[in-house]
């Protein structure tokens, strides 16, 4: 079975391009859910969470999402904190998820594919670009937050066009180009691939 990822920085598109994979019937991991997940459900994270960020991390038994990323992304040393205690589990809730599939290939969806070291379990790597001043009004937009706080989360990724040069493929979302036919270019490259 093929593994392949998709990236991308925030705003980018990635959960568009993961859904049309979704709709052609490929199982899409997609990190970001499965990190908040594990951070409410797995015993030994939360721990962790409340041991490094206070008993304020949680809220009425549920993570509290505001309190950790005012304090994580205002501080570099907190962020790579907490990057420690939930990559790790991600990593490995991915792999034990990509091996109870039996599609001719899987996607894992991550904003953080090459800064977590999970791009090395991976096949393929497909980027999801969109210029920054998109990227920032659709952020700005879908969050209600102003420019500053997006250019902040921004700023914790690596740089976008280093990102898209590590990735095997790429994906064009700019309000321009069409994003379907990419995808199924895409896919139809992996079912060729997975036969060979």
């Amino acid at each position: 079975m093929i593994k392949v990822g998709i990236t991308g920085g925030i705003g980018s598109g990635k959960s568009i391009v993961s859904n049309i994979f979704k709709i052609l019937n490929i199982p899409v991991f997609d990190a970001d859910f499965e990190a908040k997940k594990i951070m409410t459900e797995s015993v030994v994270v939360k721990q962790q969470l409340i041991a490094t960020f206070g008993n304020a991390v949680f809220l009425n038994n549920e993570l509290n999402r505001q309190y950790l990323s005012t304090i994580v992304f205002s501080d570099a040393h907190l962020l790579e904190k907490l990057n420690a205690i939930v990559h790790p589990a991600i990593i490995d809730a991915g792999n034990e998820w990509a091996n109870q599939q039996i599609s001719p290939y899987v996607i894992k969806e991550a904003a953080l594919l090459f800064e977590a070291g999970s791009a090395s379990d991976l096949d393929y790597v497909i980027g999801v670009y969109a210029p920054k001043i998109i990227r920032l009004q659709r952020v700005m937009q879908r969050d209600k937050v102003d420019k500053q706080a997006v250019l902040n989360r921004m700023s914790k990724q690596i740089d976008e066009e280093i990102k898209m040069k590590l990735c095997d493929f790429i994906i064009t979302n700019d309000d321009e180009q069409m994003v379907i036919p990419q995808v199924l270019k895409l896919h139809e490259k992996f079912l060729a691939m997975s036969n060979m």
